[in-house]
This record gives structure tokens, sequence and C-alpha cells, in this order.
């Protein structure tokens, strides 16, 4: 088990390299007090659940971890007030959801993370994600991003069991 980390001020921690992280525009925030829409990245540890990936932009990530290619019809809820709260569902959705489906190449490859998610309690944060940085490293809505290239080399290295936390510092 690995525990991979990313520092408030975007340095992760990958073997001993720093690769540059881009975190949420607000900043970060302890994780008791990440809300819904912040804006904010939370503090804390959180276990590496799987990986989605779009295989019409390339294949399948090498990984020991779960790896599923995103359909057209993948999104994540992010109604607070609704029972499917930061559970993936199928679009169109009743609820508020995002599609993962993105045309700005930020999702090509998503790494699940469990944040706020067993159970999920409503209003606390959702699709908090390990996913593709922007080419300028333009922050994010609450995820940790890198680039492509650094995601694909560190999914290479992480397995069922590893965790990826965002600390102080």
């Amino acid at each position: 088990m690995t525990d991979w980390t990313v520092s408030a001020s975007g340095q992760f921690d990958f073997n001993g390299q720093v690769l540059r992280a881009a975190l949420g525009k607000a900043g970060v925030r302890p994780e008791a007090d990440k809300c819904e829409g912040d804006k904010a990245t939370p503090l804390g540890r959180w276990p590496v659940r799987r990986v989605l990936y779009r295989a019409d932009r390339g294949a399948a990530p090498e990984t020991a971890l779960p790896v599923r290619a995103i359909r057209d019809d993948d999104g994540w809820c992010d109604a607070p007030e609704d029972p499917a709260y930061n559970r993936p569902v199928r679009l169109p959705y009743p609820a508020s959801a995002e599609a993962l489906i993105r045309e700005d190449g930020l999702y090509d490859v998503i790494v699940i993370l469990g944040h706020n998610d067993d159970p999920p309690h409503p209003g606390a944060g959702s699709a908090i994600f390990l996913h593709c940085a922007r080419p300028d490293y333009g922050p994010t809505l609450g995820c940790v991003a890198l680039a492509k290239p650094d995601l694909l080399t560190l999914l290479k290295a992480m397995k069922p069991g590893d965790t990826l936390g965002v600390v102080d510092g």
C-alpha cells in the first residue's frame, strides 16, 4: 500500500520526484469544512477506488486498479438531496449531475477517490477526482489534477489499497 501525497501548494510527491498539481479554485480546506460547490479541495486522505478513461482518446491506462471506459451517458450526481448523491449515474438524470464526457480533455482519465463515499453525507462534497490538468494548470473545482502524462505514469505505480492525501504544506 502506498500513500501518495500532494501538498496544499500543489506539489505531488511521486517516489521522490516532485510533480506539479492543480487544486481547487478556492484553495484547500479541512475535510470537515468541505461543502458542495465551494470550489475547494478538501484536506485529507482517501482510498483510490478505480479509473475511468475516454476510449476514444487513448488506450486503457496501465494500472493494477479497476479500469472502465467512460460511456456517453455516464454522469456523477452532485445534488445533495438526491439518493444518488456522490455516486455515478446515467444521463439524463432527473437531479443535478455532471457529465463525465468532456470536450476539454480534463476527464480523459479520471481516478475516483473515496472522498465522502462511505456513505455519502449530503452537501459534504461530491466528485472529488484525480484527473488531467489544464495545460496552464488552471485551478479545478475541488479536484486534484496532474498533467496527463504524469497521471498515466502514476497510474502504472498505483494499486488497490493505495491512498491519495492532500496535506497542508
